[in-house]
């Protein structure tokens, strides 16, 4: 009897263990398990920290710019791209942690058949088409050719590369066709998905117009017919009109959720960064108040380091306080970029609703009152910042690319990419070398080493499309 009883508990332990085991086959990280929303929410964060960071390892572009300047290891500031691998880290960012959440998010939405949100999908599958736009677009403008057309397909190891050019044009195509379908009378996610715009349809479609005239502009020199119709419908449509519709992603308090800048250069215990001697020294010639609200001082004295060598903390200037803090935005888009945009597009002949020096004025109006500073009116009417004035004494031509470039440069300080495509497209301010320089100034990153090595066919064919994976070597678009 004992035996009978205990074949039949072991029995059941067999049954039930079978059951388990089939739980366990499972895959419980499958995204079609995952809400398109949720989803949606990591991806929009992984791209804010991306864009946002200054880790030496992820983002290097605050130094290359020259807003800047590391103290102990002053690699990244030599231009230094291999040692941190930071052409495979932004890679693996934007394709794996932003573009295939953004996918999976569309995929898992549009099969959504809840008859309380079916009403919103159309917004949502736009928002995030726009924020895909915004991944490729930054991909072209920092590698050139990039996989594309096959990307996102995981059956595809070996994805080829596309010709950026015409990336970029069909991503035009993209952002036009994600405008149209926005409908701003019904609402999209909800604001624990949407950290930027907590699902505001009318602010998305800011954002989308303000991208497309930022797209527009960078083709100018290559596609100036293209560049100005785009251009000029997005202002039509409708761009940014205040520091209000600022596309700035709301950080938190507390790690995770922290603004990366926080969490570099207070939680990480280190002090890994000055001031950029190049960005002081400029501010400094122009007396210029924002240097309060931008940097620490030295005894009373704005003293950035020079570039390229190692510093010592205590002797220059820091990053000020306020940007450190845990919940400062992280700023994908500005207004401010926007005005400077008009400028350098009315400068060209664009019809943008004024002039450029109306916009160039806005712009740097803009800058003071997002950073709270003060002085505006004195600060405008120096020789070397009034638009006219400015233009007689620039020895560049055309000469609004010098007093456009420069002040954008300043006003978009705390940006990462946005000076960097600034500075590329317009060529100013005029960056100094740095010391033991690794190349000249980066046009580009190189392409990953992990491409080289595992899809090596296709990088060969790129690299040599766009004229060698150099980091000199000027992109399509940046021709002038």
């Amino acid at each position: 009897m004992k035996k009978l009883i205990l074949i039949l508990v072991t029995a059941l332990i067999a049954v039930s263990c079978s059951d388990n085991i089939e739980d366990l086959n499972q895959n419980i990280k499958d995204p079609t398990s995952v809400s398109g929303e949720s989803l949606f929410a990591s991806a929009q964060k992984q791209l804010a920290d991306q864009i946002v960071t200054p880790n030496v390892n992820l983002n290097n572009l605050r130094l290359w710019v020259q807003h800047l300047q590391e103290t102990t290891y002053p690699d990244e500031s030599r231009y230094d791209q291999i040692t941190r691998s930071i052409p495979d880290n932004h890679w693996r960012e934007m394709y794996r942690d932003v573009l295939k959440d953004l996918d999976q998010a569309a995929i898992n939405i549009e099969a959504t058949n809840n008859d309380l949100t079916n009403d919103l999908k159309p917004n949502k599958l736009a928002i995030i088409e726009i924020l895909k736009v915004y991944a490729f677009s930054n991909l072209v403008e920092t590698y050139g050719d990039v996989p594309y057309s096959e990307a996102l397909d995981i059956d595809n190891l070996l994805p080829k590369y596309d010709d950026g050019l015409t990336v970029y044009k069909d991503l035009i195509t993209r952002l036009n066709s994600a405008i149209g379908s926005l409908n701003t009378g019904v609402g999209s996610f909800s604001s624990d998905n949407d950290l930027i715009y907590a699902g505001d349809v009318a602010s998305w479609k800011k954002f989308a117009n303000t991208l497309k005239l930022r797209m527009g502009i960078t083709l100018s020199d290559v596609e100036p017919g293209l560049s100005q119709s785009t251009v000029e419908s997005a202002v039509t449509s409708g761009v940014f009109t205040s520091n209000a519709d600022n596309a700035g992603y709301a950080y938190s308090s507390a790690a995770p959720n922290n603004n990366p800048v926080n969490n570099n250069l207070v939680l990480s215990g280190r002090n890994d960064y000055v001031a950029g001697q190049t960005i002081v020294d400029i501010m400094n010639g122009l007396d210029d108040p924002r240097r309060e609200t931008y940097f620490t001082t030295v005894d009373g004295e704005y003293i950035g380091g020079p570039i390229g060598a190692q510093t010592v903390y205590s002797d220059y200037s820091h990053v000020a306080d306020p940007i450190k803090e845990a919940t400062f935005p992280g700023v994908l888009l500005s207004y401010v970029e926007a005005e400077f945009l008009m400028s350098e597009a009315a400068a060209r002949g664009y019809s943008v609703g004024g002039d450029a020096e109306s916009h160039y004025v806005a712009g740097i109006t803009a800058s003071f009152d997002y950073w709270g500073a003060t002085g505006l009116e004195d600060y405008l009417a120096m020789p070397s910042v009034d638009y006219t004035s400015a233009l007689g004494t620039s020895e560049s031509s055309p000469a609004w690319k010098q007093v456009v470039g420069t002040q954008s440069w300043i006003a978009l300080y705390n940006r990462s990419f946005a000076p960097y495509l600034s500075v590329r497209r317009l060529d100013y301010p005029e960056l100094v070398e740095p010391i033991m320089a690794e190349t000249g100034f980066p046009n580009r990153y190189f392409y990953p080493v992990g491409e080289q090595t595992l899809n090596g066919t296709n990088y060969d064919a790129a690299a040599s499309a766009i004229g060698g994976d150099t980091a000199e070597n000027q992109l399509f678009w940046d021709k002038n």
